[in-house]
Order: structure tokens, then sequence, then C-alpha cells
């Protein structure tokens, strides 16, 4: 919680500096649009070969306020899917959990143009889980996830960065981002004495979106 505040409190005071800043430039106002696209997601663990990306999708707004003619702040707005396929296998059982995560995340990027059209974006993100759901499969029914394991069995919060490219057209832009979580999912339990987190691992997700502004200087 105090990284996913740090981050919060460190966007606002960037968007109120890059505002003032653009107002002592007299530089034109921002604009804002559409944006949405493929997900294709997983949960990082130190055991991350016995995971599986999964494909969802991202939609939202976005804005963007010049700095100068080379750098702008971009604040977003949307609705994201993420998740991943976990196998396991050990002396007991052996099977598959299916992990479907949804949030709504807002993320706060700070925007450079390299040449021409082609951008690099990079900056924090916090996101609030809307829901999340398990499915299971394994050779012994040990444990129904479906019905033991819920959106209160997740943090509420994740937190982290991302980090892409845009190609920015004149009526589109299209896009490639990588961001990652510095929060665990899954939540710390106590269970017959023993502590652990269940599952002990970060959001990483790579995206690919199309942005359509519908304002734009």
């Amino acid at each position: 919680m105090k990284k996913i505040a740090l981050i919060i409190s460190m966007s606002f005071l960037l968007l109120i500096i890059i505002s003032t800043v653009g107002k002592a430039q007299n530089l034109p106002s921002p604009s804002f649009g559409v944006k949405g696209g493929a997900n294709f997601s997983n949960l990082y663990t130190a055991d991350a070969e016995n995971n599986k990306a999964i494909a969802g999708f991202n939609v939202g707004l976005f804005s963007k306020f010049p700095i100068s003619s080379d750098l702008a702040f971009q604040p977003e707005i949307y609705f994201t899917t993420k998740g991943s396929k976990v196998t396991y296998d050990n002396t007991f059982v052996n099977g598959s959990a299916g992990f479907n995560l949804n949030y709504i995340e807002v993320p706060v990027l700070l925007v450079v143009n390299i040449f021409g059209n082609f951008d690099i974006g990079v900056g924090p993100y916090a996101a609030c889980l809307v829901s999340g759901k398990v499915k299971n499969s394994s050779n012994i029914d040990l444990f129904n996830f479906e019905d033991n394991i819920n959106t209160g069995d997740f943090n509420r919060f994740d937190a982290g960065f991302a980090a892409g490219v845009s190609l920015d057209f004149k009526s589109v832009s299209v896009g490639a981002r990588y961001s990652y979580g510095l929060t665990k999912v899954g939540k710390v339990k106590t269970y017959l004495g023993t502590t652990y987190t269940f599952p002990d691992a970060n959001n990483a997700v790579l995206s690919f979106y199309a942005s359509i502004p519908l304002h734009k200087n």
C-alpha cells in the first residue's frame, strides 16, 4: 500500500509541475481519445517456466499534455484483463489452474518523441481489481478452486511500472507496451500455523493497442 500511495502521489505531483510549465510556455491544450487492444498476460514467479500466458484485452481513455515539442505527459484509465495459466506437478497432485483477473488501471506515462512519429513512453501505474476467478483442473479433486477462491482472496490493489513504444499517425496511433507489477497478486494467509501467499506472483502484461484521438490540436 505504501508503494501504491507513493506512485500515485508522485504522479499527481508530476501533473501539477507539467501543468505549470505548460502554462508558462503557452503550449497547446491537451488532446484526448480512446484506446484499446490485445493483452498477453502472465503471473511472474521464481518458477516462471510453469506459467503460460493467456490472451485478453484492454479498452479505455487517454489524454496527452504537451510539455515541449518532444515531451508529453500521458495519463490513461482503462479496463484490462490479466492472469495466467499455472501448471503444477508434485508427489501428490498435478494439474493446472487458470487465473483470470480484471482491473481498472491508471498509468501515468512520460512520452518522448525520438524521431518523426516514433515515441517511447515510460512511467508508473496503479490498478484496482474489479473481479478475479480461478478454474482448476487436476488428477485429484483435492481442493475446489472455483468455490473456495474468489475476488476477496486477491490483493485489491496493484502497482508497478510500464514502458512501451508507439507510432503516431494523423488519425490513429499504434503501439506495444510491457507492464510489470511490484505487488503480489495473492494475499498473505495462514493455514494450520503456516504462512503462505497464493498465488505468490506478480502481474506481467505485454499489450498491443491502437488509440484514436477525439480531440487533437
